[in-house]
């Protein structure tokens, strides 16, 4: 029996989830949270096998939440389950510490497939993504940018992008309000932007154009 974390903001996806696992012998569904912060607080005080998660959360953004996972409970196997376009955000969940990604559109088959596959040792991710990991293609050129993002870079980016200040995207990141800035003047480089508003656009212009 695998046991199973459900991590999402909206209690209507973790209800249908929940629904839809109940009819498998095969998966036990140990609980559901609403953010990142929970997900931590779950794992020290429960025993959990496989973790569905989305990136996006009120408390903890994803990809810091896989760093934690990956350092301090590297036994729990965690699949991404978001909305976000794989091209954008599938390479740096990898690298954080993730085993699989499915875009929110697939259906409960993939799902569950990717749950048993994950669990015994293996990723999932789709066809596309693995060919292009495979032959070091991508299919355009923001996809290549983010390819070219560190995972901190992603990180403060992503926070940047949902209106974090550098005070709230240091407490949350565990890393001084210069070293944000840092990360910012990179960004900007790589943007090729001159300011924070215009680098928040470009951001978004180019996670939409993906």
């Amino acid at each position: 029996m695998i046991r199973l974390l459900i991590a999402d903001n909206h209690p209507i996806t973790r209800k249908g989830l929940e629904v839809l696992f109940s009819l498998t012998s095969e998966i036990k569904i140990v609980g559901g949270v609403e953010d990142g912060e929970a997900i931590l607080d779950f794992v020290r005080k429960n025993p959990v096998d496989v973790i569905l998660m989305e990136t996006d959360f009120p408390k903890l953004n994803g990809l810091t939440v896989l760093r934690h996972l990956k350092q301090d409970f590297p036994e729990i196997k965690t699949v991404i389950l978001s909305a976000q376009p794989e091209e954008v955000y599938a390479i740096n969940a990898i690298k954080a510490g993730a085993v699989g990604y499915l875009n929110k559109s697939v259906n409960v088959i993939t799902i569950n497939e990717a749950i048993m596959k994950v669990h015994e040792g293996g990723i999932h991710l789709s066809n596309v993504l693995t060919q292009q990991l495979a032959f070091g293609t991508r299919t355009n050129k923001e996809g290549t940018f983010y390819k070219k993002l560190s995972t901190r870079e992603s990180e403060v980016l992503k926070l940047l992008t949902i209106g974090r200040k550098n005070k709230e995207i240091s407490k949350e990141l565990d890393i001084n309000e210069k070293t944000v800035s840092t990360y910012k003047a990179r960004l900007m480089r790589k943007l090729k932007v001159n300011n924070l508003v215009d680098l928040v656009n470009q951001a978004k212009l180019t996670q939409e154009a993906v």
